[in-house]
């Protein structure tokens, strides 16, 4: 790792750990508002959680070199608090590849290892922010697949805003909320035999619509289950390497809903490409996601060290 290139990441996480500790509790809470764990994007809380599985299809578009081909996807993600403010992430993936035309390839991607420190939590305003950094760790997945053989790093920061503290004229505004997060991806070799590797921005966010705070919190409109656990919400993320105007912005939109229980959620988006570089035609994702610090709140539900006995 290059210290002079993240030495102000360990500046900004050492400055966030002298501020005040927000107060720890489980899955995605500031004050009345639940944030759900969104599906394409990172979220800005830190909680002991499981998705398992997260598949997905969709199809990349044909290139001068390569045919188009549908990539199929399976994943589990852990995360876990070693103090009520600070947690790992554990995420690994099954790709197959069905290039058109061609026998398809598959293999297990490379090991993702993510740290997150959340420094704010302002429960008044419904308002969470974290610091992190995920490390792609090169080398332990198949590279027929697209794995690469180097670490790449990316620190980044995260948000959650609801916007419950709106006037009461605005009350049908309430149950929105955005989340969101902006990293740069940095390979530790910028030139291989393929190619430069250029550093990334790394931009995604969310806006949802939560119809358990419009009733619990705005106002009963009598909405029957399952509907009155939905939180329908749209998803964007966007990927831009730095590399002279090389290289086109690609992404994805995600529109869909998350149904939220007490114990877990269901999540259902559709994946839209924002232009031909990004792939092609709609793709689906899918994710079943455990909250584990209430599922087993008095075991492996609590952070390892939050000074209680």
């Amino acid at each position: 790792m290059n210290r002079t290139r993240f030495g102000w990441v360990g500046a900004v996480s050492a400055v966030a750990w002298m501020l005040v500790p927000a107060a720890g509790s489980a899955h995605g809470f500031a004050g009345k508002r639940f944030f759900p764990a969104t599906l394409a994007t990172d979220d800005p809380f830190v909680a002991d959680e499981l998705s398992l599985p997260t598949v997905s299809s969709s199809r990349t578009s044909a290139t001068d070199d390569e045919p188009s081909a549908r990539v199929e996807t399976i994943s589990v993600d852990i995360a876990k608090r070693i103090t009520p403010n600070f947690g790992i992430e554990l995420g690994k993936e099954y790709d197959r590849i069905k290039p058109q035309g061609e026998a398809s390839i598959g293999g297990m991607d490379n090991l993702g290892v993510g740290l997150k420190y959340q420094f704010v939590k302002d429960e008044a305003r419904e308002m969470i922010f974290s610091v992190g950094l995920d490390t792609d760790i090169g080398g332990t997945g198949k590279k027929s697949i697209g794995a690469e053989s180097f670490n790449t790093y990316t620190p980044g920061i995260f948000f959650g805003k609801g916007l419950g503290d709106l006037p009461e004229g605005a009350s049908m505004l309430r149950p929105l909320a955005i989340t969101g997060s902006a990293g740069v991806a940095i390979p530790a070799r910028g030139q291989t035999d393929e190619g430069r590797n250029p550093d990334s921005l790394e931009i995604g966010f969310a806006v949802e619509y939560s119809l358990t705070y419009l009733q619990s919190v705005v106002k009963d409109v009598g909405l029957p289950a399952p509907f009155d656990r939905m939180v329908p919400l749209v998803e964007v993320s966007l990927e831009k390497p730095f590399q002279n105007g090389a290289d086109t912005l690609t992404g994805n939109v995600y529109p869909g809903v998350v149904w939220a229980g007490h114990y877990f959620q269901l999540g259902l988006e559709a994946i839209v490409p924002v232009n031909h570089d990004s792939g092609r035609g709609t793709g689906v994702l899918a994710q079943l996601h455990f909250f584990i610090d209430d599922l087993f709140p008095h075991s492996i539900g609590r952070p390892l060290f939050d000074g209680s006995p």
